[in-house]
């Protein structure tokens, strides 16, 4: 064989071994991403089921707050169903509201020393707000993940791997602009 044969071979060899690592890290990525949005699924799937165990125990202490705890059931029904349809920027919404929603209960918590007070409400209080710390931390890493394959896919000469095996953006989970500024307390307490 001549130079130039060898060095053609060197140079197919060396593209080859990088497609299969690009490739590779391409699947690591998507697993990556669904690995943690799993892992916030099954902290919702939690949320969701003991959310209803909330909401009996407080309508016992909190008869005349109606409706609020109808809401916060209403709101964990369409959280559940965005979840269910796999709607990333649905339940990023819905979420956002019922966070709002859980936020503005535990408000009220604090206006009723009889209901903060009891033992059952506190050690469920307890329950939902490290579910509501893991699902925030869950949250972080799902959108780290997302944005490190995102980025990865749009870097050059990776975006060759990408376009050509299919391999496609994620959606971030981001929580509604008005979720994130700050809560009127006093308002909370009027409603």
């Amino acid at each position: 064989m001549d130079i130039s044969t060898i060095i053609l071979l060197v140079i197919l060899a060396i593209a080859v071994l990088w497609a299969i690592t690009a490739y590779n890290r391409f699947v690591t990525l998507k697993h990556n991403v669904s690995e943690s949005w799993s892992n916030i699924d099954v902290l919702l799937k939690q949320r969701y089921e003991e959310l209803p165990k909330l909401v009996d125990t407080c309508r016992q202490y909190m008869t005349y707050e109606r409706e609020t705890l109808e809401r916060i059931t209403e709101l964990r029904n369409d959280c559940n169903q965005r979840r269910a349809e796999g709607d990333v920027t649905g339940l990023a919404a819905a979420e956002g509201l019922l966070g709002g929603a859980m936020t503005g209960l535990l408000a009220r918590a604090e206006a009723y020393p009889e209901l903060k007070s009891s033992e059952h409400f506190q050690r469920l209080l307890a329950r939902i707000s490290a579910l509501q710390d893991g699902i925030s931390d869950r949250r972080e890493f799902y959108n780290e993940s997302v944005n490190i394959n995102n980025i990865r896919r749009e870097q050059f000469p990776d975006l060759i791997i990408a376009r050509l095996f299919g391999f496609g953006a994620f959606t971030l989970f981001e929580v509604d602009e008005q979720v994130r500024e700050d809560m009127d307390m006093r308002e909370l307490f009027k409603r």
